[in-house]
Order: C-alpha cells, then sequence, then structure tokens
C-alpha cells in the first residue's frame, strides 16, 4: 500500500453529503428571477474581495436566487455556505481563471475549501482545489506524514440537497452517500459509501489518472457506481472494483459498466460481482428517476 501514499495525500476530493429530502421551491423561476448580483473581484473591482465576504452579505432564511458573480483570479480562502442561506448562484468566468482555493489538511469536515450546507447551491465554471501536499510540497508532506499518518484534504464538501455544479474542477476521489449524476465530466477514481438508497452514476465524460486506478473503491456494505458512456483512457486496474473492508458483501455492491470505451474499458478480467444491468435497471439511474423526479432542474435559473 505503500506506493499509493503520495496519491492519498494529494487528494483533491468532491466530498457528497447529499440528502435526498425536497426542498422548498424557490418562489422565482428562470434566469430573470435573479434578485441581485453581488461582484467579487480580489483586485478591487467589485463590491467584495472575497468570495465569503459576498457570502455573508446574503441574509438568511433568502428565498430568492442570488448571483455571486466571481471575476477571474485564484482566491485563497476557505469558503462556508450555512444552512440558512440557500438559493444562491455561485458563477467563475471559466474554471481554467477562476479558482478557490485553500490548503488545510486533517478531518473531512475541517479541511475543506468549500462546504456548502444549504440547499439550492449552484456553482458554475469555479475550480474548488485544495492546494496542501501540491506535488511541489510533497517530499514535505510525506516527511509530515511519518508524524500525522494520511491527512485528508478536502476541496468540496456538499451537505445540502439540489446542489448542481457545471463546469466546474477538479477531484481525485469522489466519495459519500449522495445520489448524484455526472454528465460529461472528468474523473480520476472513486469510492462509494453507500448504506442506502444512493450512488454515482457516470454519464459521458473521460475517467482518467495518472496512477492505475480502480473505478470504485466500497465504503460501505451497499456502495453503487455506474459508468455509462464513459471514455476511460489510461491503465484501469483490471478487476475494475476493491470491495475494501466489505469483502463477503459483493452481492450488495452495484458496480456497472455500460457501452464504456478507451483503453480502460476492457471487461474481461473484472471481479466476477460486477452487475451486467438491464435496460429497465438502467432506466434507475436515469436523470429524470434518480435525482430529478420532481423536475427541479428545469427550475434552476441557468442563463
Amino acid at each position: 500500500m505503500q506506493h499509493k501514499v503520495p496519491f492519498l495525500l494529494m487528494l483533491l476530493t468532491l466530498s457528497l453529503r447529499i440528502s435526498i429530502a425536497n426542498a422548498d421551491e424557490c418562489t422565482g423561476n428562470g434566469a430573470s428571477q435573479f434578485t441581485y448580483p453581488i461582484v467579487v473581484d480580489k483586485s478591487g473591482g467589485g463590491k467584495f474581495t472575497s468570495v465569503q465576504s459576498a457570502i455573508d452579505s446574503i441574509p438568511e432564511e433568502n428565498h430568492q436566487w442570488v448571483k455571486v458573480q466571481i471575476n477571474p483570479g485564484v482566491y485563497m480562502e476557505k469558503v462556508t455556505i450555512p444552512k440558512q442561506k440557500p438559493y444562491i448562484f455561485l458563477e467563475g468566468q471559466d474554471r481554467s481563471v477562476t479558482t478557490i482555493t485553500f490548503d488545510a489538511h486533517k478531518r473531512t469536515d475541517e479541511s475543506a475549501t468549500f462546504t456548502s450546507m444549504a440547499e439550492n447551491i449552484v456553482a458554475k465554471g469555479i475550480t474548488f482545489k485544495n492546494s496542501y501536499n501540491h506535488p511541489l510540497l510533497l517530499k514535505h508532506a510525506l516527511s509530515e506524514r511519518k508524524v500525522l499518518g494520511v491527512l485528508q484534504a478536502v476541496a468540496a464538501r456538499i451537505l445540502g440537497d439540489k446542489s448542481p455544479f457545471f463546469e466546474c474542477g477538479v477531484a481525485d476521489f469522489i466519495f459519500g452517500s449522495g445520489q448524484s449524476i455526472y454528465q460529461a465530466c472528468e474523473i480520476n477514481v472513486t469510492a462509494g459509501s453507500s448504506d442506502d438508497p444512493s450512488g454515482f452514476v457516470f454519464k459521458g465524460g473521460t475517467l482518467f489518472g495518472n496512477v492505475r486506478p480502480y473505478l470504485g473503491r466500497a465504503y460501505g456494505p451497499y456502495s453503487r457506481v455506474i459508468f455509462q458512456e464513459t471514455t476511460m483512457n489510461g491503465d484501469v486496474v483490471p478487476q475494475g472494483w476493491d470491495a475494501w473492508k466489505f469483502l463477503g458483501k459483493e452481492e450488495n455492491f452495484m458496480y456497472a459498466e455500460v457501452n464504456c470505451k478507451g483503453p480502460g474499458s476492457d471487461t474481461s478480467n473484472r471481479v466476477t460481482w460486477e452487475k451486467k444491468l438491464t435496460p429497465s435497471q438502467l432506466q434507475q439511474f436515469s436523470l429524470s428517476y434518480f435525482i430529478d423526479q420532481d423536475g427541479w432542474i428545469s427550475k434552476l435559473p441557468m442563463e
């Protein structure tokens, strides 16, 4: 396991803790319903120079969509959206030029650069990054590990329902107990921790990595991960999936690949417990059935 340590240390994680309860419907509908924009510019060209200051200015129990426009730049800060502040739309110019980063490293609930606890939060065109143990600092981090052990360094931690992210990046590990779908994303590796009807569904997109990845590793006895029509670049571990601490529970996993392509998509040596889904089973993981039964996605204030 020691050869995997650098990869674990350099984790930039999207940590999902998403409930599936119904949120209150926003009184607005569509892009015209933004009450007002808030501009964040680190060089002073907006109302605020930090993202957290903009969040702090929004009143609690707000039920109208508020756009926080984040101008290009690297914002070195931890950002938290409390549970009492729903209906916030964070928009960067592009994920290549708008980055929120910090270098905290400890437990999952303490190290996240971006933490969102509210429902109905949208992010677009932003990179959420944890810069702890950047490759240039790897030597120092490995030395520190001798004292502290392997540390979590989380980029984004999402606890609220109905929290879509568009054109954002980047994640090395995705783990948690949320029901979520990732369309046309670039993904490194996953770890499912479900013990309930949740799971991760990857539609399209590209799987890649600078190490030989597993497609998924069980963090719970009912883990579910599905790759559908995904391009698997690079060399995936031939068995594909890892039961980890749940050997003997494999019959409860829902691990599947559907119409994938690329050099990593060869399933001839996959674990015997990988599922072969029927069309009706696959339909249960469609966008409308799995996360959008009440049509909330069509109500988002997308321009």
